[in-house]
């Protein structure tokens, strides 16, 4: 191996280890930006708590994700369809008396007054 091999060999690799090196960082950094805002916005200190509370139940539940759900305030019997179906309902309603409201108001305004001074 002569020594301009050498040399390249070492050169390439600390410029490997090099770009290595900085994208660790990258990821790290990144790690622990994501780690300070979940910690500002409450996550950890809840989930904290609530794996507290799982582990200090005395019967633990069958399902530990459900008991999660639940302790956090989550609805776990929704039926996203009947939701979605009776939020289109009263969307049409809305429509519909807005509609109906709007005629009224102009017929208001259009009808003779009875009652002149």
């Amino acid at each position: 191996m002569c020594i301009r091999d050498r040399y390249q060999r070492r050169v390439h690799g600390e410029r490997k280890f090099k770009i290595a090196t900085m994208s660790f960082q990258t990821v790290e950094s990144k790690k622990e930006e994501f780690r300070k805002y979940l910690e500002r916005s409450g996550v950890i200190d809840q989930l904290t708590r609530v794996l507290v509370t799982l582990y200090e139940e005395p019967e633990k539940p069958q399902n530990a994700i459900e008991f999660l759900k639940k302790y956090l305030g989550s609805p776990t019997d929704i039926d996203v369809e009947t939701m979605k179906i009776e939020y289109d309902r009263l969307r049409d309603e809305n429509t519909r008396l807005r509609r109906q409201e709007e005629a009224v108001s102009y017929t208001h305004l259009t009808l003779p007054t009875i009652y002149s001074v």
